[in-house]
């Protein structure tokens, strides 16, 4: 798989992405249902990601943690716990969490599913999807997630956050800033599959 490494911005030791999500996309009009559609071209690792998220291409877990343990992995030094973002979409399995178990068998880390758990939202909250801005989002996010207590964290614990799509960075941030409250956390370092935007 070829990629393209990019940093991402935010509250974290380090962060980077294999590459962007997709290289264009064009309007086609809208479907039956009055929804917009379009025609996209996918980077390499943003194509894995939408068959792994979106037609059950699941194997395909494998190839990404597989390029992450080659080119993002050697940036991050001792990584201790690998800690995947809760999902914000309920699935009977989690693209997010299947990654980050390829990754942590690959890489001999243990993940920690668990330390981070998303409180029940409110009902008349709305969705992420659906919100545009970074402040949008920071609000809805603030006192989203809680930590796990009964969670085991090694002292000292090199954290990698695990996302599969950075967009505006709200929900990694909004994780990252509670894990910094941790006492056992030293560094936490941010990695997402791919990123939106051109740069």
């Amino acid at each position: 798989m070829e990629v393209d490494v990019r940093e991402i911005p935010g509250p974290w030791d380090l962060g980077y992405a294999l590459d962007r999500h997709v290289v264009r996309s064009e309007y086609t009009g809208d479907n039956e249902e009055g929804r917009p559609t379009f025609d996209t071209t996918y980077t390499e690792a943003g194509n894995a990601l939408h068959q792994l998220k979106y037609k059950q291409g699941w194997k395909l877990k494998h190839d990404i943690a597989g390029v992450l343990d080659t080119h993002i992995m050697p940036k991050l030094p001792d990584i201790d716990l690998i800690v995947p973002i809760p999902a914000s979409t309920k699935r009977p399995r989690q693209p997010v969490d299947e990654i980050a178990r390829a990754l942590g068998e690959r890489a001999g880390i243990r993940v920690g599913s668990h330390l981070i758990e998303m409180k029940d939202p409110s009902s008349v909250a709305p969705k992420l999807k659906s919100l545009t801005t970074r402040e949008e989002k920071d609000a809805v996010l603030k006192n989203r997630f809680k930590i796990n207590v009964a969670a085991p964290v090694p002292k000292g614990a090199n954290i990698l956050l695990l996302d599969d799509l950075f967009d505006t960075g709200a929900t990694m941030s909004a994780v990252c800033t509670l894990l910094q409250s941790h006492p056992k956390v030293a560094r936490i370092y941010a990695v997402a599959v791919t990123k939106t935007g051109k740069t």
